[in-house]
Formats: structure tokens, sequence, C-alpha cells
């Protein structure tokens, strides 16, 4: 299923412009995505507040773990890699935490700032198997990337 980014990807630009503040736009970002979307059962994002651990930031949804390292899940793994992971069944990918049972399939991508260093997460999951697909990653990568990399 392809979702269509373009209304929303241009509600974010229009209430982002001109914005530096991370949390500000971390906290808009997570309540855009979050209701923008049927079956996006959570959106939020783990920032960089140590050597190798991430702390939730901004979020919508139930409640998330507090901290995650680097070394577990699949958030510490894209922090780690600073790559995205794209994960169609949370309970095939090793190491997986478990911070909500509702969770089945994941998409988490490493965000950074203009000199490109890491601030954190956006962590989106979902409550139906293999939600996410390579469309999602395509349409959020460079919006983040436009949003966060001022």
């Amino acid at each position: 299923m392809t979702r269509d980014y373009k209304e929303i990807s241009e509600r974010l630009r229009a209430l982002c412009a001109g914005e530096d503040d991370v949390i500000a736009l971390m906290a808009t970002v997570a309540a855009e995505l979050y209701h923008g979307f049927d079956g996006f059962d959570w959106v939020g994002f783990y920032r960089v507040t140590g050597a190798e651990m991430l702390k939730i930031g901004p979020y919508q949804g139930g409640h998330g773990c507090l901290t995650i390292p680097f070394s577990r899940g699949v958030c510490g793994a894209a922090a780690r890699t600073k790559s995205t992971q794209l994960v169609p069944d949370v309970h095939a990918f090793d190491g997986h935490i478990a911070c909500s049972s509702s969770t089945l399939s994941e998409l988490v991508m490493p965000i950074f700032d203009k000199t490109g260093t890491l601030l954190g997460v956006l962590d989106i999951d979902s409550d139906k198997p293999a939600f996410f697909t390579q469309d999602d990653v395509e349409a959020l990568g460079p919006l983040m990337a436009e949003i966060f990399g001022r």
C-alpha cells in the first residue's frame, strides 16, 4: 500500500519553516505523522543524550521505552549503523525491544542535523504486520533531512 505523503509534507514544511528548536520540530513531526495515517500506531523520536544512549523524546501514542542503548533493539540498530531499519516483523528482529506488545512492524530512521551529527531516530510502529514499505522510506527520508538538516 502506497501512502500519499504530498499533503502531510506540505503541511510539515509550512509548520516547521523557520523553526530551529529540535524538540519543537520533533513534536510537530510526531503529531503530524501520527494523525496523518491510519496504521501509524506510535510515532516518536529517541534522542541521542549521551555516549551510545537514546532517550525518549516527543511522541504520540502509548508509552514508549524511556532509554534505549545503541546496542539494543531496532532503534539502537538505526542509531548504531546510522541507517534506516525497515522491519516487517518485529518478532523476527534479533534483539527487538518490546516497548509495546501491540507492535508488529516498525520503521526507524536516523535523524541528522546540518553538520551530519546524529540527533536521534524517528521511530514509527504499526500494529499491522509488514505495514511499512520502501515507499515510506523514500518519502520520509528526504523530508526528515529537509526539516532537521537545516
